[in-house]
């Protein structure tokens, strides 16, 4: 009865700790916080000027004493005590309604697949240290696996595939736990410098990438379609250096994410051949579950389907799938202690 008193105190919590975009789910509300992972410091006080979108905005516009950071990369942190501002501004943003006493919640954080020991000590120390009282760590593909509603504890293998901007995290998940897996370090974010790195290589003109980014966002394709699209873009010319503007179309885009994509697909292929024979049936049967914000490039499920002959299919609003799962294990303590999450208080 004690620990059921407090937790009744306590706004427990789900979070998706991505290397673009973190996302928070608060047990009994639902998902409150989804900002770019991204912060604003003052280098000569270190206050924080501004956090998620609004500190993305500064990116390439800031004055020299304001220092823009992302402070994960590769799903991994880099700058510990930026992620531990980072956490305990949304922290305070989701608990400022609590008395103080009462506001330190349980948190569980979905993690890339492929971290180490040490990483995942950073990750739960800087949760901690931001204000948490216990931490609980889940891999990224079962939270997504959970979040799809896919059924995680039988015995059926279910293929998911997370891209998200630092990592594309591919497995097998099967009774609770991950059977084969594997994890690379080509995602969205790579895809946008290859987007940045094909216009100044074959226009001569820099973009940066937010500009990179919104060019993929808005003509981005994996697959070609009936219909030609093209975008207005504008950078600095690199033989003249001044400003530039340029009509770009959806198949340079796709000659630019050509290798990240078949990256992408030539891994799926290789983790399918090293999973169990007894697997293969619920792989062909069930098909491949793509989840992340780089699910959402335009075509990329009927890409990947016509290259493992395979069905493919995005889950419902992929960018918050991880949470969502992250929101379901919060509630539900069987399943929190069913799937063997790696606890630190």
């Amino acid at each position: 009865m004690h620990v059921r008193f407090w937790d009744t105190f306590s706004n427990d919590l789900g979070i998706d700790l991505g290397t673009s975009n973190t996302l928070m789910y608060v047990r009994d509300k639902g998902i409150v916080v989804n900002e770019p992972t991204v912060l604003a410091i003052n280098t000569k006080t270190q206050h924080i000027l501004a956090v998620g979108e609004e500190a993305k905005k500064m990116f390439g516009k800031a004055p020299s004493y304001i220092s823009t950071i992302q402070p994960l990369v590769g799903g991994v942190i880099s700058d510990f005590e930026a992620t531990e501002k980072l956490i305990n501004y949304f922290l305070d943003k989701v608990t400022h309604e609590r008395w103080g006493w009462a506001r330190r919640p349980l948190v569980v954080i979905g993690i890339p697949l492929d971290v180490t020991e040490v990483e995942r000590k950073a990750v739960q120390d800087a949760v901690l240290r931001a204000g948490a009282r216990e931490v609980y760590l889940v891999e990224e593909p079962m939270a997504a696996a959970i979040g799809a509603r896919l059924p995680v504890e039988e015995s059926i293998g279910n293929f998911i595939v997370d891209i998200g901007g630092g990592t594309t995290d591919i497995a097998i998940v099967s009774l609770g736990g991950l059977v084969v897996w594997k994890s690379i370090r080509t995602a969205g974010d790579e895809m946008n410098e290859q987007i940045a790195l094909y216009i100044r290589e074959n226009f001569n003109l820099l973009i940066g990438l937010r500009t990179a980014e919104d060019i993929k966002i808005k003509i981005g394709s994996a697959y070609p379609s009936r219909d030609t699209v093209e975008m207005r873009i504008r950078g600095r010319d690199l033989l003249s250096g001044l400003p530039r503007e340029l009509i770009i179309n959806d198949g340079h885009v796709r000659e630019a994410l050509r290798k990240s994509i078949k990256l992408i697909t030539e891994t799926i292929k290789s983790t399918i051949e090293i999973a169990p024979p007894e697997m293969s049936s619920d792989i062909y049967e069930r098909g491949v579950v793509l989840t992340g914000g780089g699910a959402l490039l335009k075509q990329l499920d009927v890409l990947i389907s016509k290259e493992i002959s395979i069905p493919v299919s995005i889950t419902d609003d992929p960018l918050t799938t991880v949470v969502r799962g992250t929101g379901i294990i919060l509630e539900n303590t069987e399943l929190l202690a069913k799937i063997g999450i790696q606890r630190e208080e």
